[in-house]
């Protein structure tokens, strides 16, 4: 079997996405693959994890680059998340491809990506931070290694984690980091989380390298071109619509009911255009402030 025209296309699309927002590609590539391709949970999983390690060395490659990565905190984050993913992988291998187990794994699957998609619009709120106060943050080793141990497991059992849950959880326990030490971080730890989850994954499952290729060549140059267009980008409003997208795909896992699928995407609708005109508010209310006092300082100062 060859290279699917239409998965590496749709896996481009995927691949910008998560360059242009980092946002964690399990959350939009598994959904894809099952609900769009009608592959098989497990096959999706194994695969987006192979093709995963593959499009994060470059993104890492500029934060190093630009010194936003945190050491310590990658290290302890690792500590926890290395044998959690070889844990979730193990465990994908007992569930089996039966459909009562590929039931099951959309269930947790579903349960994962709703958390995901409430953990990225809670990221797509959060103000920045400076990134001077967050060097100065000693790491809370136990806390961070728990946070490693959580993304882990949930990575390596469903693909999904690092790039959502983790990052919610890094601001809970480090308000003082900026927004890019947060994602530098994120994905440097990301790198031995998904190679472990790898391993697992051909230690432990079948790989379908036909799909798993696909993936790989429509999403790695499209992470590129994101990543170098994402500071042109409204990335905070961008996440905002995927984070419902992924939402709704959750819930579509768990077996809601059409309707109810409706309701809550009309919801979801007005959610983001409420967000999307406070932000224009808040954005135009300094212009005007400004308007008004630089004729006064003109007078001040003939």
């Amino acid at each position: 079997m060859g290279l699917d025209p239409l998965m590496v296309l749709a896996s481009a699309a995927v691949g910008f996405l998560v360059g242009l927002t980092g946002m964690g590609g399990g959350a939009l590539m598994t959904p894809m693959l099952v609900l769009v391709f009608g592959v098989t949970p497990s096959s999706a999983i194994t695969s987006d994890l192979v093709a995963a390690l593959l499009m994060r060395p470059a993104g890492v490659l500029v934060h190093w680059r630009r010194g936003t990565i945190r050491g310590p905190l990658v290290r302890y984050l690792s500590y926890g998340s290395i044998p959690a993913a070889l844990a979730g992988t193990a465990t994908l291998s007992i569930l089996g491809h039966s459909a009562t187990a590929e039931h099951r794994l959309e269930v947790a699957l579903g349960a994962a990506l709703v958390l995901g998609g409430v953990a990225m619009v809670v990221r797509a709120r959060r103000p920045g931070a400076g990134g001077a106060r967050g060097r100065d943050l000693a790491p809370r080793r136990a806390l961070t290694v728990a946070v490693g141990v959580l993304g882990g497991f949930m990575v390596g059992l469903t693909s999904v984690g690092a790039g959502s849950l983790v990052l919610v959880l890094l601001v809970a326990l480090y308000p003082g980091l900026g927004n890019d030490e947060l994602v530098g971080t994120d994905l440097a730890q990301s790198i031995p989380l998904t190679l472990a989850a790898t391993i697992g994954t051909v230690l432990f499952n079948h790989v379908a390298f036909a799909l798993t290729a696909s993936i790989v060549v429509g999403s790695v140059p499209a992470v590129v071109v994101g990543s170098l267009l994402s500071t042109r980008a409204n990335g905070r409003g961008l996440r905002r619509v995927i984070a419902a997208v992924v939402v709704l795909s959750g819930l579509k896992y768990l077996g809601l009911a059409t309707g109810a699928l409706g309701v809550v995407a009309v919801l979801e609708g007005l959610a983001l255009v409420a967000a999307a005109l406070v932000g224009r508010r808040s954005v135009a209310e300094p212009v005007e402030d400004l308007g008004a006092a630089l004729p006064a300082r003109l007078d001040a100062h003939p």
